[in-house]
């Protein structure tokens, strides 16, 4: 189950790069006292150590770094860009969605990825997240 409150979704974000947008979902993270400051940094490095590895799909990013980097509390946040990014994937860049992870174990991690997974297989409610017109009530309500 996901559980998202006004604080861990921002829509129509600007990211000059894909380490900018990390770093903005990264930051509702932090924001909300879910991780440490240097989580984020964490997920950048997996980022820039790895490649697009955390691109799961078209248009949608899941970064994430190990617990031990400065998790404090599960949990996810969701940023829509106002205008994608590349991430370095051959075929499913660019990246409007990026969604944030930190879990405090692996089943956490691997639940957390599982609901993102669900919702966003569901037509639906992905055109509702996709939507520059939805806003964040929307987002919100369909989660």
């Amino acid at each position: 189950m996901l559980v998202l409150t006004e604080g861990l979704v921002e829509l129509n974000v600007e990211a000059k790069d894909a380490e900018d947008a990390i770093r903005k979902a990264g930051q509702l993270l932090v924001n909300e006292g879910l991780a440490e400051a240097r989580y984020i940094d964490a997920m950048v490095k997996g980022f820039q150590d790895i490649g697009p590895y955390i691109v799961v799909a078209p248009n949608i990013a899941f970064p994430h770094a190990r617990p031990e980097a400065g998790v404090i509390e599960k949990g996810v946040s969701i940023i829509r860009l106002s205008e994608p990014v590349k991430f370095g994937h051959p075929t499913n860049d660019p990246i409007t969605l990026v969604c944030a992870l930190c879990g405090v174990d692996s089943k956490s991690h691997i639940e957390m990825l599982q609901a993102l997974a669900t919702l966003l297989r569901d037509e639906d409610k992905l055109k509702t997240i996709m939507n520059p017109e939805a806003s964040k009530q929307d987002v919100l309500a369909i989660i």
